[in-house]
């Protein structure tokens, strides 16, 4: 009884206090909703809304990185990337302006959280995002490492930001805050192929990100908004806006005065817009023939994971790291040295033309123009590709006849045009083109390496794919057999005359007799003066002493490719196809004692976190003995004194007119020991010129892709102003950057030298005082 009357009691004042009851029922609430919300979180850890990653991945978030190529003086001079252009920097390379204009606009208490700002996302909550998201900078990571696709319903938005949460918080314990501001950078995409602080300071102001201003820096952060919206490409207005907002978030946040937002406010953009690109920047030909042997090199060589398992390398997203051998700074040199050159030469070749009707041809018959642009047709990507949708060739044929709008190459810039692929053929066979290798002969490292004009309109490299042929510059190798095989000195005299090799001897199917080049015959010419005039009787008679066969035995020996070389005493001419690359490592073994050291490219490769997967290991072989090589090399010291190569001390030439007309940078006036030979092939096809110091063996080759086009005279066809120009601008120019260390020295005389190259010393020890030596 008593029971009932204190329950009723209890009733009665519950009744009369509804309050406490209320206060109960929220409490109740209260705590169900915290524990639903710990719950939900709990669900989300666990994977119950998808997958989740794991410490294994937070470790080790799998992002694209591209593959950089690095210069022997450290400078990123290209990278292999498909979508994502992006190279990771640590914290310590960010700039402090960087880092304080993100924080202060981005997440003001980010040192002060662990991953989620209460603060920031109550407020988010309350306002309805217009104030501004609750997203910490470590939120924002873990979307853009983990969950960048939008979602599509409210629902889904929901779950991927409880996601974010939980993510934010593991990162926050897995990583330092520095670690969490430097992956921010890293992944972020700033538009334009510049994924990632590095990519877009290079990509918008053409600078390392530790170069980054104040400004510069404030409108990289201003980006993070919406770099599509924010594009300072196309939307120029709307990023000055916006990075006068990040200025004020930093006045707000104590990073800057409001006297230094003013100021800053006035500095226009300064846009530097230096995009990526495989097919712009420096040594473009050398970077896709790089890109050909990695494809090989990740087939050759796989990576083992932990169970055993191969799999490739990715030159493309793994962030490789290729150190290659050559000088940004010689490279740009000698791509300035080939583009003067070229232009000046082209638009004389240009002029000389107007009055010729087969023009860009010469010696041609109308029918062969037509099968030579036929055959181009042929060889042209248009045709591969209409020929793999299985079109018929008249089909194939009409299709170049059909106007089309395209953007064609000139010196001056790219000419947007419309006209028919036939014409657009024809057209490009006027342009002459060259190529350059530069190489250290006593390490093999190739310093430059410029395959062509323009990688973009002429993709065929003529440093190692092209062979040409060669002219006199393969005189040399006919020169060091005799002096190997009949210790001949530079001195040694033969007659200036006919020489005529007989019909069966050394191969010849009928008399072989070579005229010289400039008609001029009598006397007994030195060795010396022989090869530096380029006198083809003495030449014939030099091959023929010592046969065809030994003089390709050593070719090969030097590295040049020998499978398709006849045994003719021609050879002694040049008439043979070689490659630049392989003529370059040829002389350098001259240059090098007699060691052939074998041209390379690649120093070592690195993984994305600095393992070494490659290290190069020289490879060389004696060919010659030290004092054939000096002598030979003392031989071609000639062609640059008084030769074909005399121009390079600017002797005689200093008042003509026309080689000032086509030639920059001249006159050279090296006073240095240089030895080289230039090089004319038949109607003035091919120019060449290989130049040696010491260190540094130079060769550079000219002329069009078709050798019907050249020049009418050998006055403007030859070696000597087809290719030694661009040899000479690029020496200058190396020459006057004292870092390069291109040596002016002579080149070392070997200690046990039997073979007397002082020709007054020669001419007392045989006794003959009436010798004439000609110009000695």
């Amino acid at each position: 009884m008593a029971n009932n009357n204190k329950s009723a009691k209890q009733k009665k004042q519950e009744a009369s206090n509804p309050f406490k009851k209320i206060i109960v029922w929220f409490w109740r609430l209260f705590l169900l909703g915290i524990g639903t919300v710990i719950f939900i979180f709990l669900a989300a850890s666990w994977g119950w809304f998808g997958d989740m990653p794991d410490h294994t991945i937070l470790e080790n978030p799998q992002t694209n990185l591209a593959t950089e190529i690095i210069s022997s003086d450290g400078e990123v001079i290209g990278k292999y990337f498909l979508n994502d252009n992006r190279t990771p920097v640590q914290y310590k390379d960010l700039p402090k302006n960087l880092v304080d204009a993100l924080v202060a606009t981005e997440d003001e208490r980010f040192y002060n959280h662990s991953g989620i700002d209460a603060k920031g996302t109550l407020r988010a909550i309350v306002t309805m995002g217009r104030s501004g998201g609750g997203s910490t900078i470590t939120q924002q990571l873990a979307k853009l490492l983990f969950h960048q696709r939008e979602t599509a319903t409210t629902f889904e938005r929901i779950v991927q930001k409880i996601k974010e949460y939980v993510i934010a918080v593991r990162l926050e314990r897995q990583y330092t805050k520095e670690e969490i501001i430097a992956m921010y950078f890293n992944i972020y995409d700033f538009n334009n192929q510049a994924d990632g602080i590095r990519s877009a300071a290079k990509t918008y102001f053409n600078k390392r990100p530790q170069e980054l201003s104040v400004a510069e820096s404030a409108m990289l952060v201003g980006m993070f908004k919406n770099s599509s919206l924010y594009n300072p490409i196309r939307n120029p207005e709307g990023v000055l806006n916006r990075r006068n907002v990040v200025f004020g978030q930093m006045v707000k946040n104590g990073k800057l005065t409001e006297k230094q937002k003013d100021s800053l406010k006035k500095t226009p953009l300064g846009i530097d817009f230096n995009p990526d690109s495989h097919r712009t920047g420096i040594a473009t030909y050398f970077r896709e023939y790089l890109r050909d042997f990695m494809h090989q090199w990740v087939k050759d060589n796989p990576k083992i994971d932990e169970d055993g398992n191969k799999t490739n390398y990715n030159i493309y997203k793994d962030g490789l790291k290729i150190y290659v051998t050559l000088d940004s700074k010689m490279q740009k040199y000698a791509e300035t040295a080939m583009q003067q050159h070229m232009k000046q030469l082209q638009k004389e070749f240009d002029i000389q033309n107007k009055k010729n009707k087969t023009a860009p041809f010469r010696n041609l018959t109308k029918k062969e123009i037509e099968r030579t642009i036929f055959l181009a047709m042929r060889r042209s990507e248009r045709w591969r590709q209409m020929k793999e949708k299985q079109y018929d060739e008249k089909e194939i044929i009409a299709s170049f006849d059909k106007p089309r709008k395209m953007t064609i190459f000139s010196w001056d810039k790219e000419i947007d045009t419309t006209m028919t692929p036939r014409d657009s053929i024809l057209y490009y066979k006027k342009f002459f083109s060259a190529s350059l290798m530069s190489m250290e002969p006593q390490t093999g490292q190739i310093k430059a390496w410029v395959g062509g004009i323009n990688y973009k309109h002429f993709k065929y490299d003529q440093v190692k794919q092209g062979k040409r042929q060669v002219g006199s510059t393969f005189k040399p190798l006919v020169y060091a057999t005799a002096i190997d095989q009949l210790h001949y000195s530079p001195c040694d005299t033969l007659p200036n005359t006919l020489h005529t090799i007989a019909a069966g001897k050394w191969g010849n199917t009928k008399n072989w007799s070579p005229k010289n080049s400039d008609g001029e015959y009598g006397g007994y010419p030195t060795l010396k003066e022989a090869l530096a005039k380029s006198v083809n009787t003495v030449s014939a008679q030099l091959i023929d002493k010592v046969g065809p066969r030994n003089v390709i035995d050593l070719a090969e020996k030097l590295g040049i490719d020998t499978e398709k070389m006849e045994e003719y005493p021609s050879i002694a001419l040049g008439s043979v196809e070689v490659s630049l690359y392989e003529m370059v490592g040829a002389y350098s073994t001259l240059a090098n004692k007699g060691v052939y050291t074998e041209p390379y490219f690649i120093s070592r490769i690195e993984d994305k976190n600095g393992t070494v997967l490659f290290q190069h290991v020289p490879e060389t072989k004696d060919v010659l003995s030290a004092e054939t090589a000096y002598v030979t090399v003392n031989l071609m010291e000639g062609v640059t004194q008084y030769g074909s190569g005399a121009r390079l001390r600017g002797s005689g030439l200093k008042n003509n007119s026309f080689y000032k007309k086509v030639v920059t940078g001249y006159p050279y006036d090296f006073k240095n020991p240089i030895a080289g030979k230039t090089g004319t092939t038949q109607n003035n096809s091919d120019g060449w010129f290989m130049g040696m110091v010491p260190n540094l063996v130079t060769g550079v080759w000219s002329g069009a892709e078709d050798r019907a086009t050249h020049f009418a005279s050998t006055r403007y066809g030859q070696g000597a102003t087809m290719a030694l120009p661009i040899w000479g601008s690029f020496m200058k120019m190396c020459y006057e950057d004292d870092e390069l260390n291109v040596s002016k020295a002579a080149f070392e005389e070997p200690d046990d030298l039997t073979i007397e190259v002082d020709c007054k010393k020669w001419k007392k020890e045989q006794g003959n005082t009436d010798l004439d030596l000609g110009i000695f």
